[in-house]
C-alpha cells in the first residue's frame, strides 16, 4: 500500500515525539502489537535522521514511517533521505510542497481555514492536517468539508479515544494522535511498553466500535 493508502485504512497515526535512537524500534513495535500500524517521527526530536533511519531499518515492514513537524524543504529532504515515506507539517509551506511533489512524496501540510485548505489542494497536496483541529472541534471539520468535498483531511490536536470517532464522523479520513497516545518520554520499563501496546488496543478497538455501527 502506499503511504496515503495506509493513512486511510489505518485511520489511526501515531505522532511521536522525543524518541531516540535506541527507544524507537521498541515504541513502534509496542504500537504494530497493539494494531497501530502508521506513526510519524517529528522533526524536532534530535538527531531525528539516525532516529528514521533506525525505524526504517528494523520495522519498515510492519509500520509505515513518515516525519511530522516539517517546516521547510531543507528538513524535507533530510528526513526524506533517512527514509522517512510522507511528510507532515503544522504549517502550509508550499515550497515544500514543491520539493515533495517532484519526489513524488505525500505531504499532509497543516491547514485551518478554508483558504489555507485550497491552496494546499492547489499546489498538489493530496491530503491535508487540519490543526489544532479542538480549537473549534469536530462540527467545525463538517462545515468546512462541506463545500470542499474533494479534499482529504486528517485531523491532529487534541484527538483523544472520546472524540477520534467523532471527528471521522463529520468527515475527516484519518486521526493525528500524540501523547494521548504514545509519550516516548514514560517509557522506561518492560511494563511501560506493554502498556502502550494496550493504549494502542483500546484506540484501535474504539476504531472497531464505529466500523460495526
Amino acid at each position: 500500500m502506499t503511504p496515503i493508502e495506509m493513512i486511510k485504512t489505518n485511520k489511526i497515526v501515531a505522532v511521536i515525539r522525543h524518541a531516540d535512537e535506541h527507544n524507537i524500534v521498541p515504541i513502534l513495535e509496542a504500537l504494530s502489537k497493539g494494531g497501530v500500524k502508521v506513526v510519524e517521527i517529528t522533526a524536532e526530536t534530535a538527531n531525528v535522521g539516525n532516529v528514521i533511519e533506525a525505524a526504517v531499518n528494523h520495522v519498515h515492514e510492519e509500520v509505515c514511517i513518515g516525519a511530522g513537524t516539517v517546516l521547510d524543504p531543507e528538513t524535507a529532504k533530510a528526513v526524506l533521505l533517512a527514509g522517512a515515506e510522507f511528510i507532515v507539517s503544522p504549517t502550509l509551506n508550499t515550497d515544500t510542497l514543491k520539493l515533495t511533489n517532484r519526489y513524488g512524496v505525500l505531504n499532509i501540510p497543516g491547514v485551518l481555514s478554508p483558504t489555507e485548505i485550497l491552496t494546499a489542494y492547489e499546489h498538489g497536496a493530496k491530503m491535508v492536517k487540519i490543526f489544532p483541529a479542538d480549537t473549534f472541534g469536530p462540527g467545525y471539520i463538517k462545515n468546512i468539508l462541506g463545500p470542499l468535498p474533494h479534499v482529504q483531511a486528517m485531523v491532529t490536536g487534541g484527538i483523544t479515544l472520546e472524540n477520534m470517532n467523532e471527528y471521522l464522523d463529520k468527515g475527516s479520513v484519518a486521526v493525528g494522535i500524540g501523547s494521548n497516545l504514545v509519550n516516548a518520554k514514560m517509557l522506561e520499563t518492560e511494563k511501560d511498553y506493554r502498556q502502550l501496546t494496550i493504549n494502542a488496543e483500546h484506540y484501535v478497538a474504539k476504531l472497531n466500535e464505529r466500523k460495526k455501527s
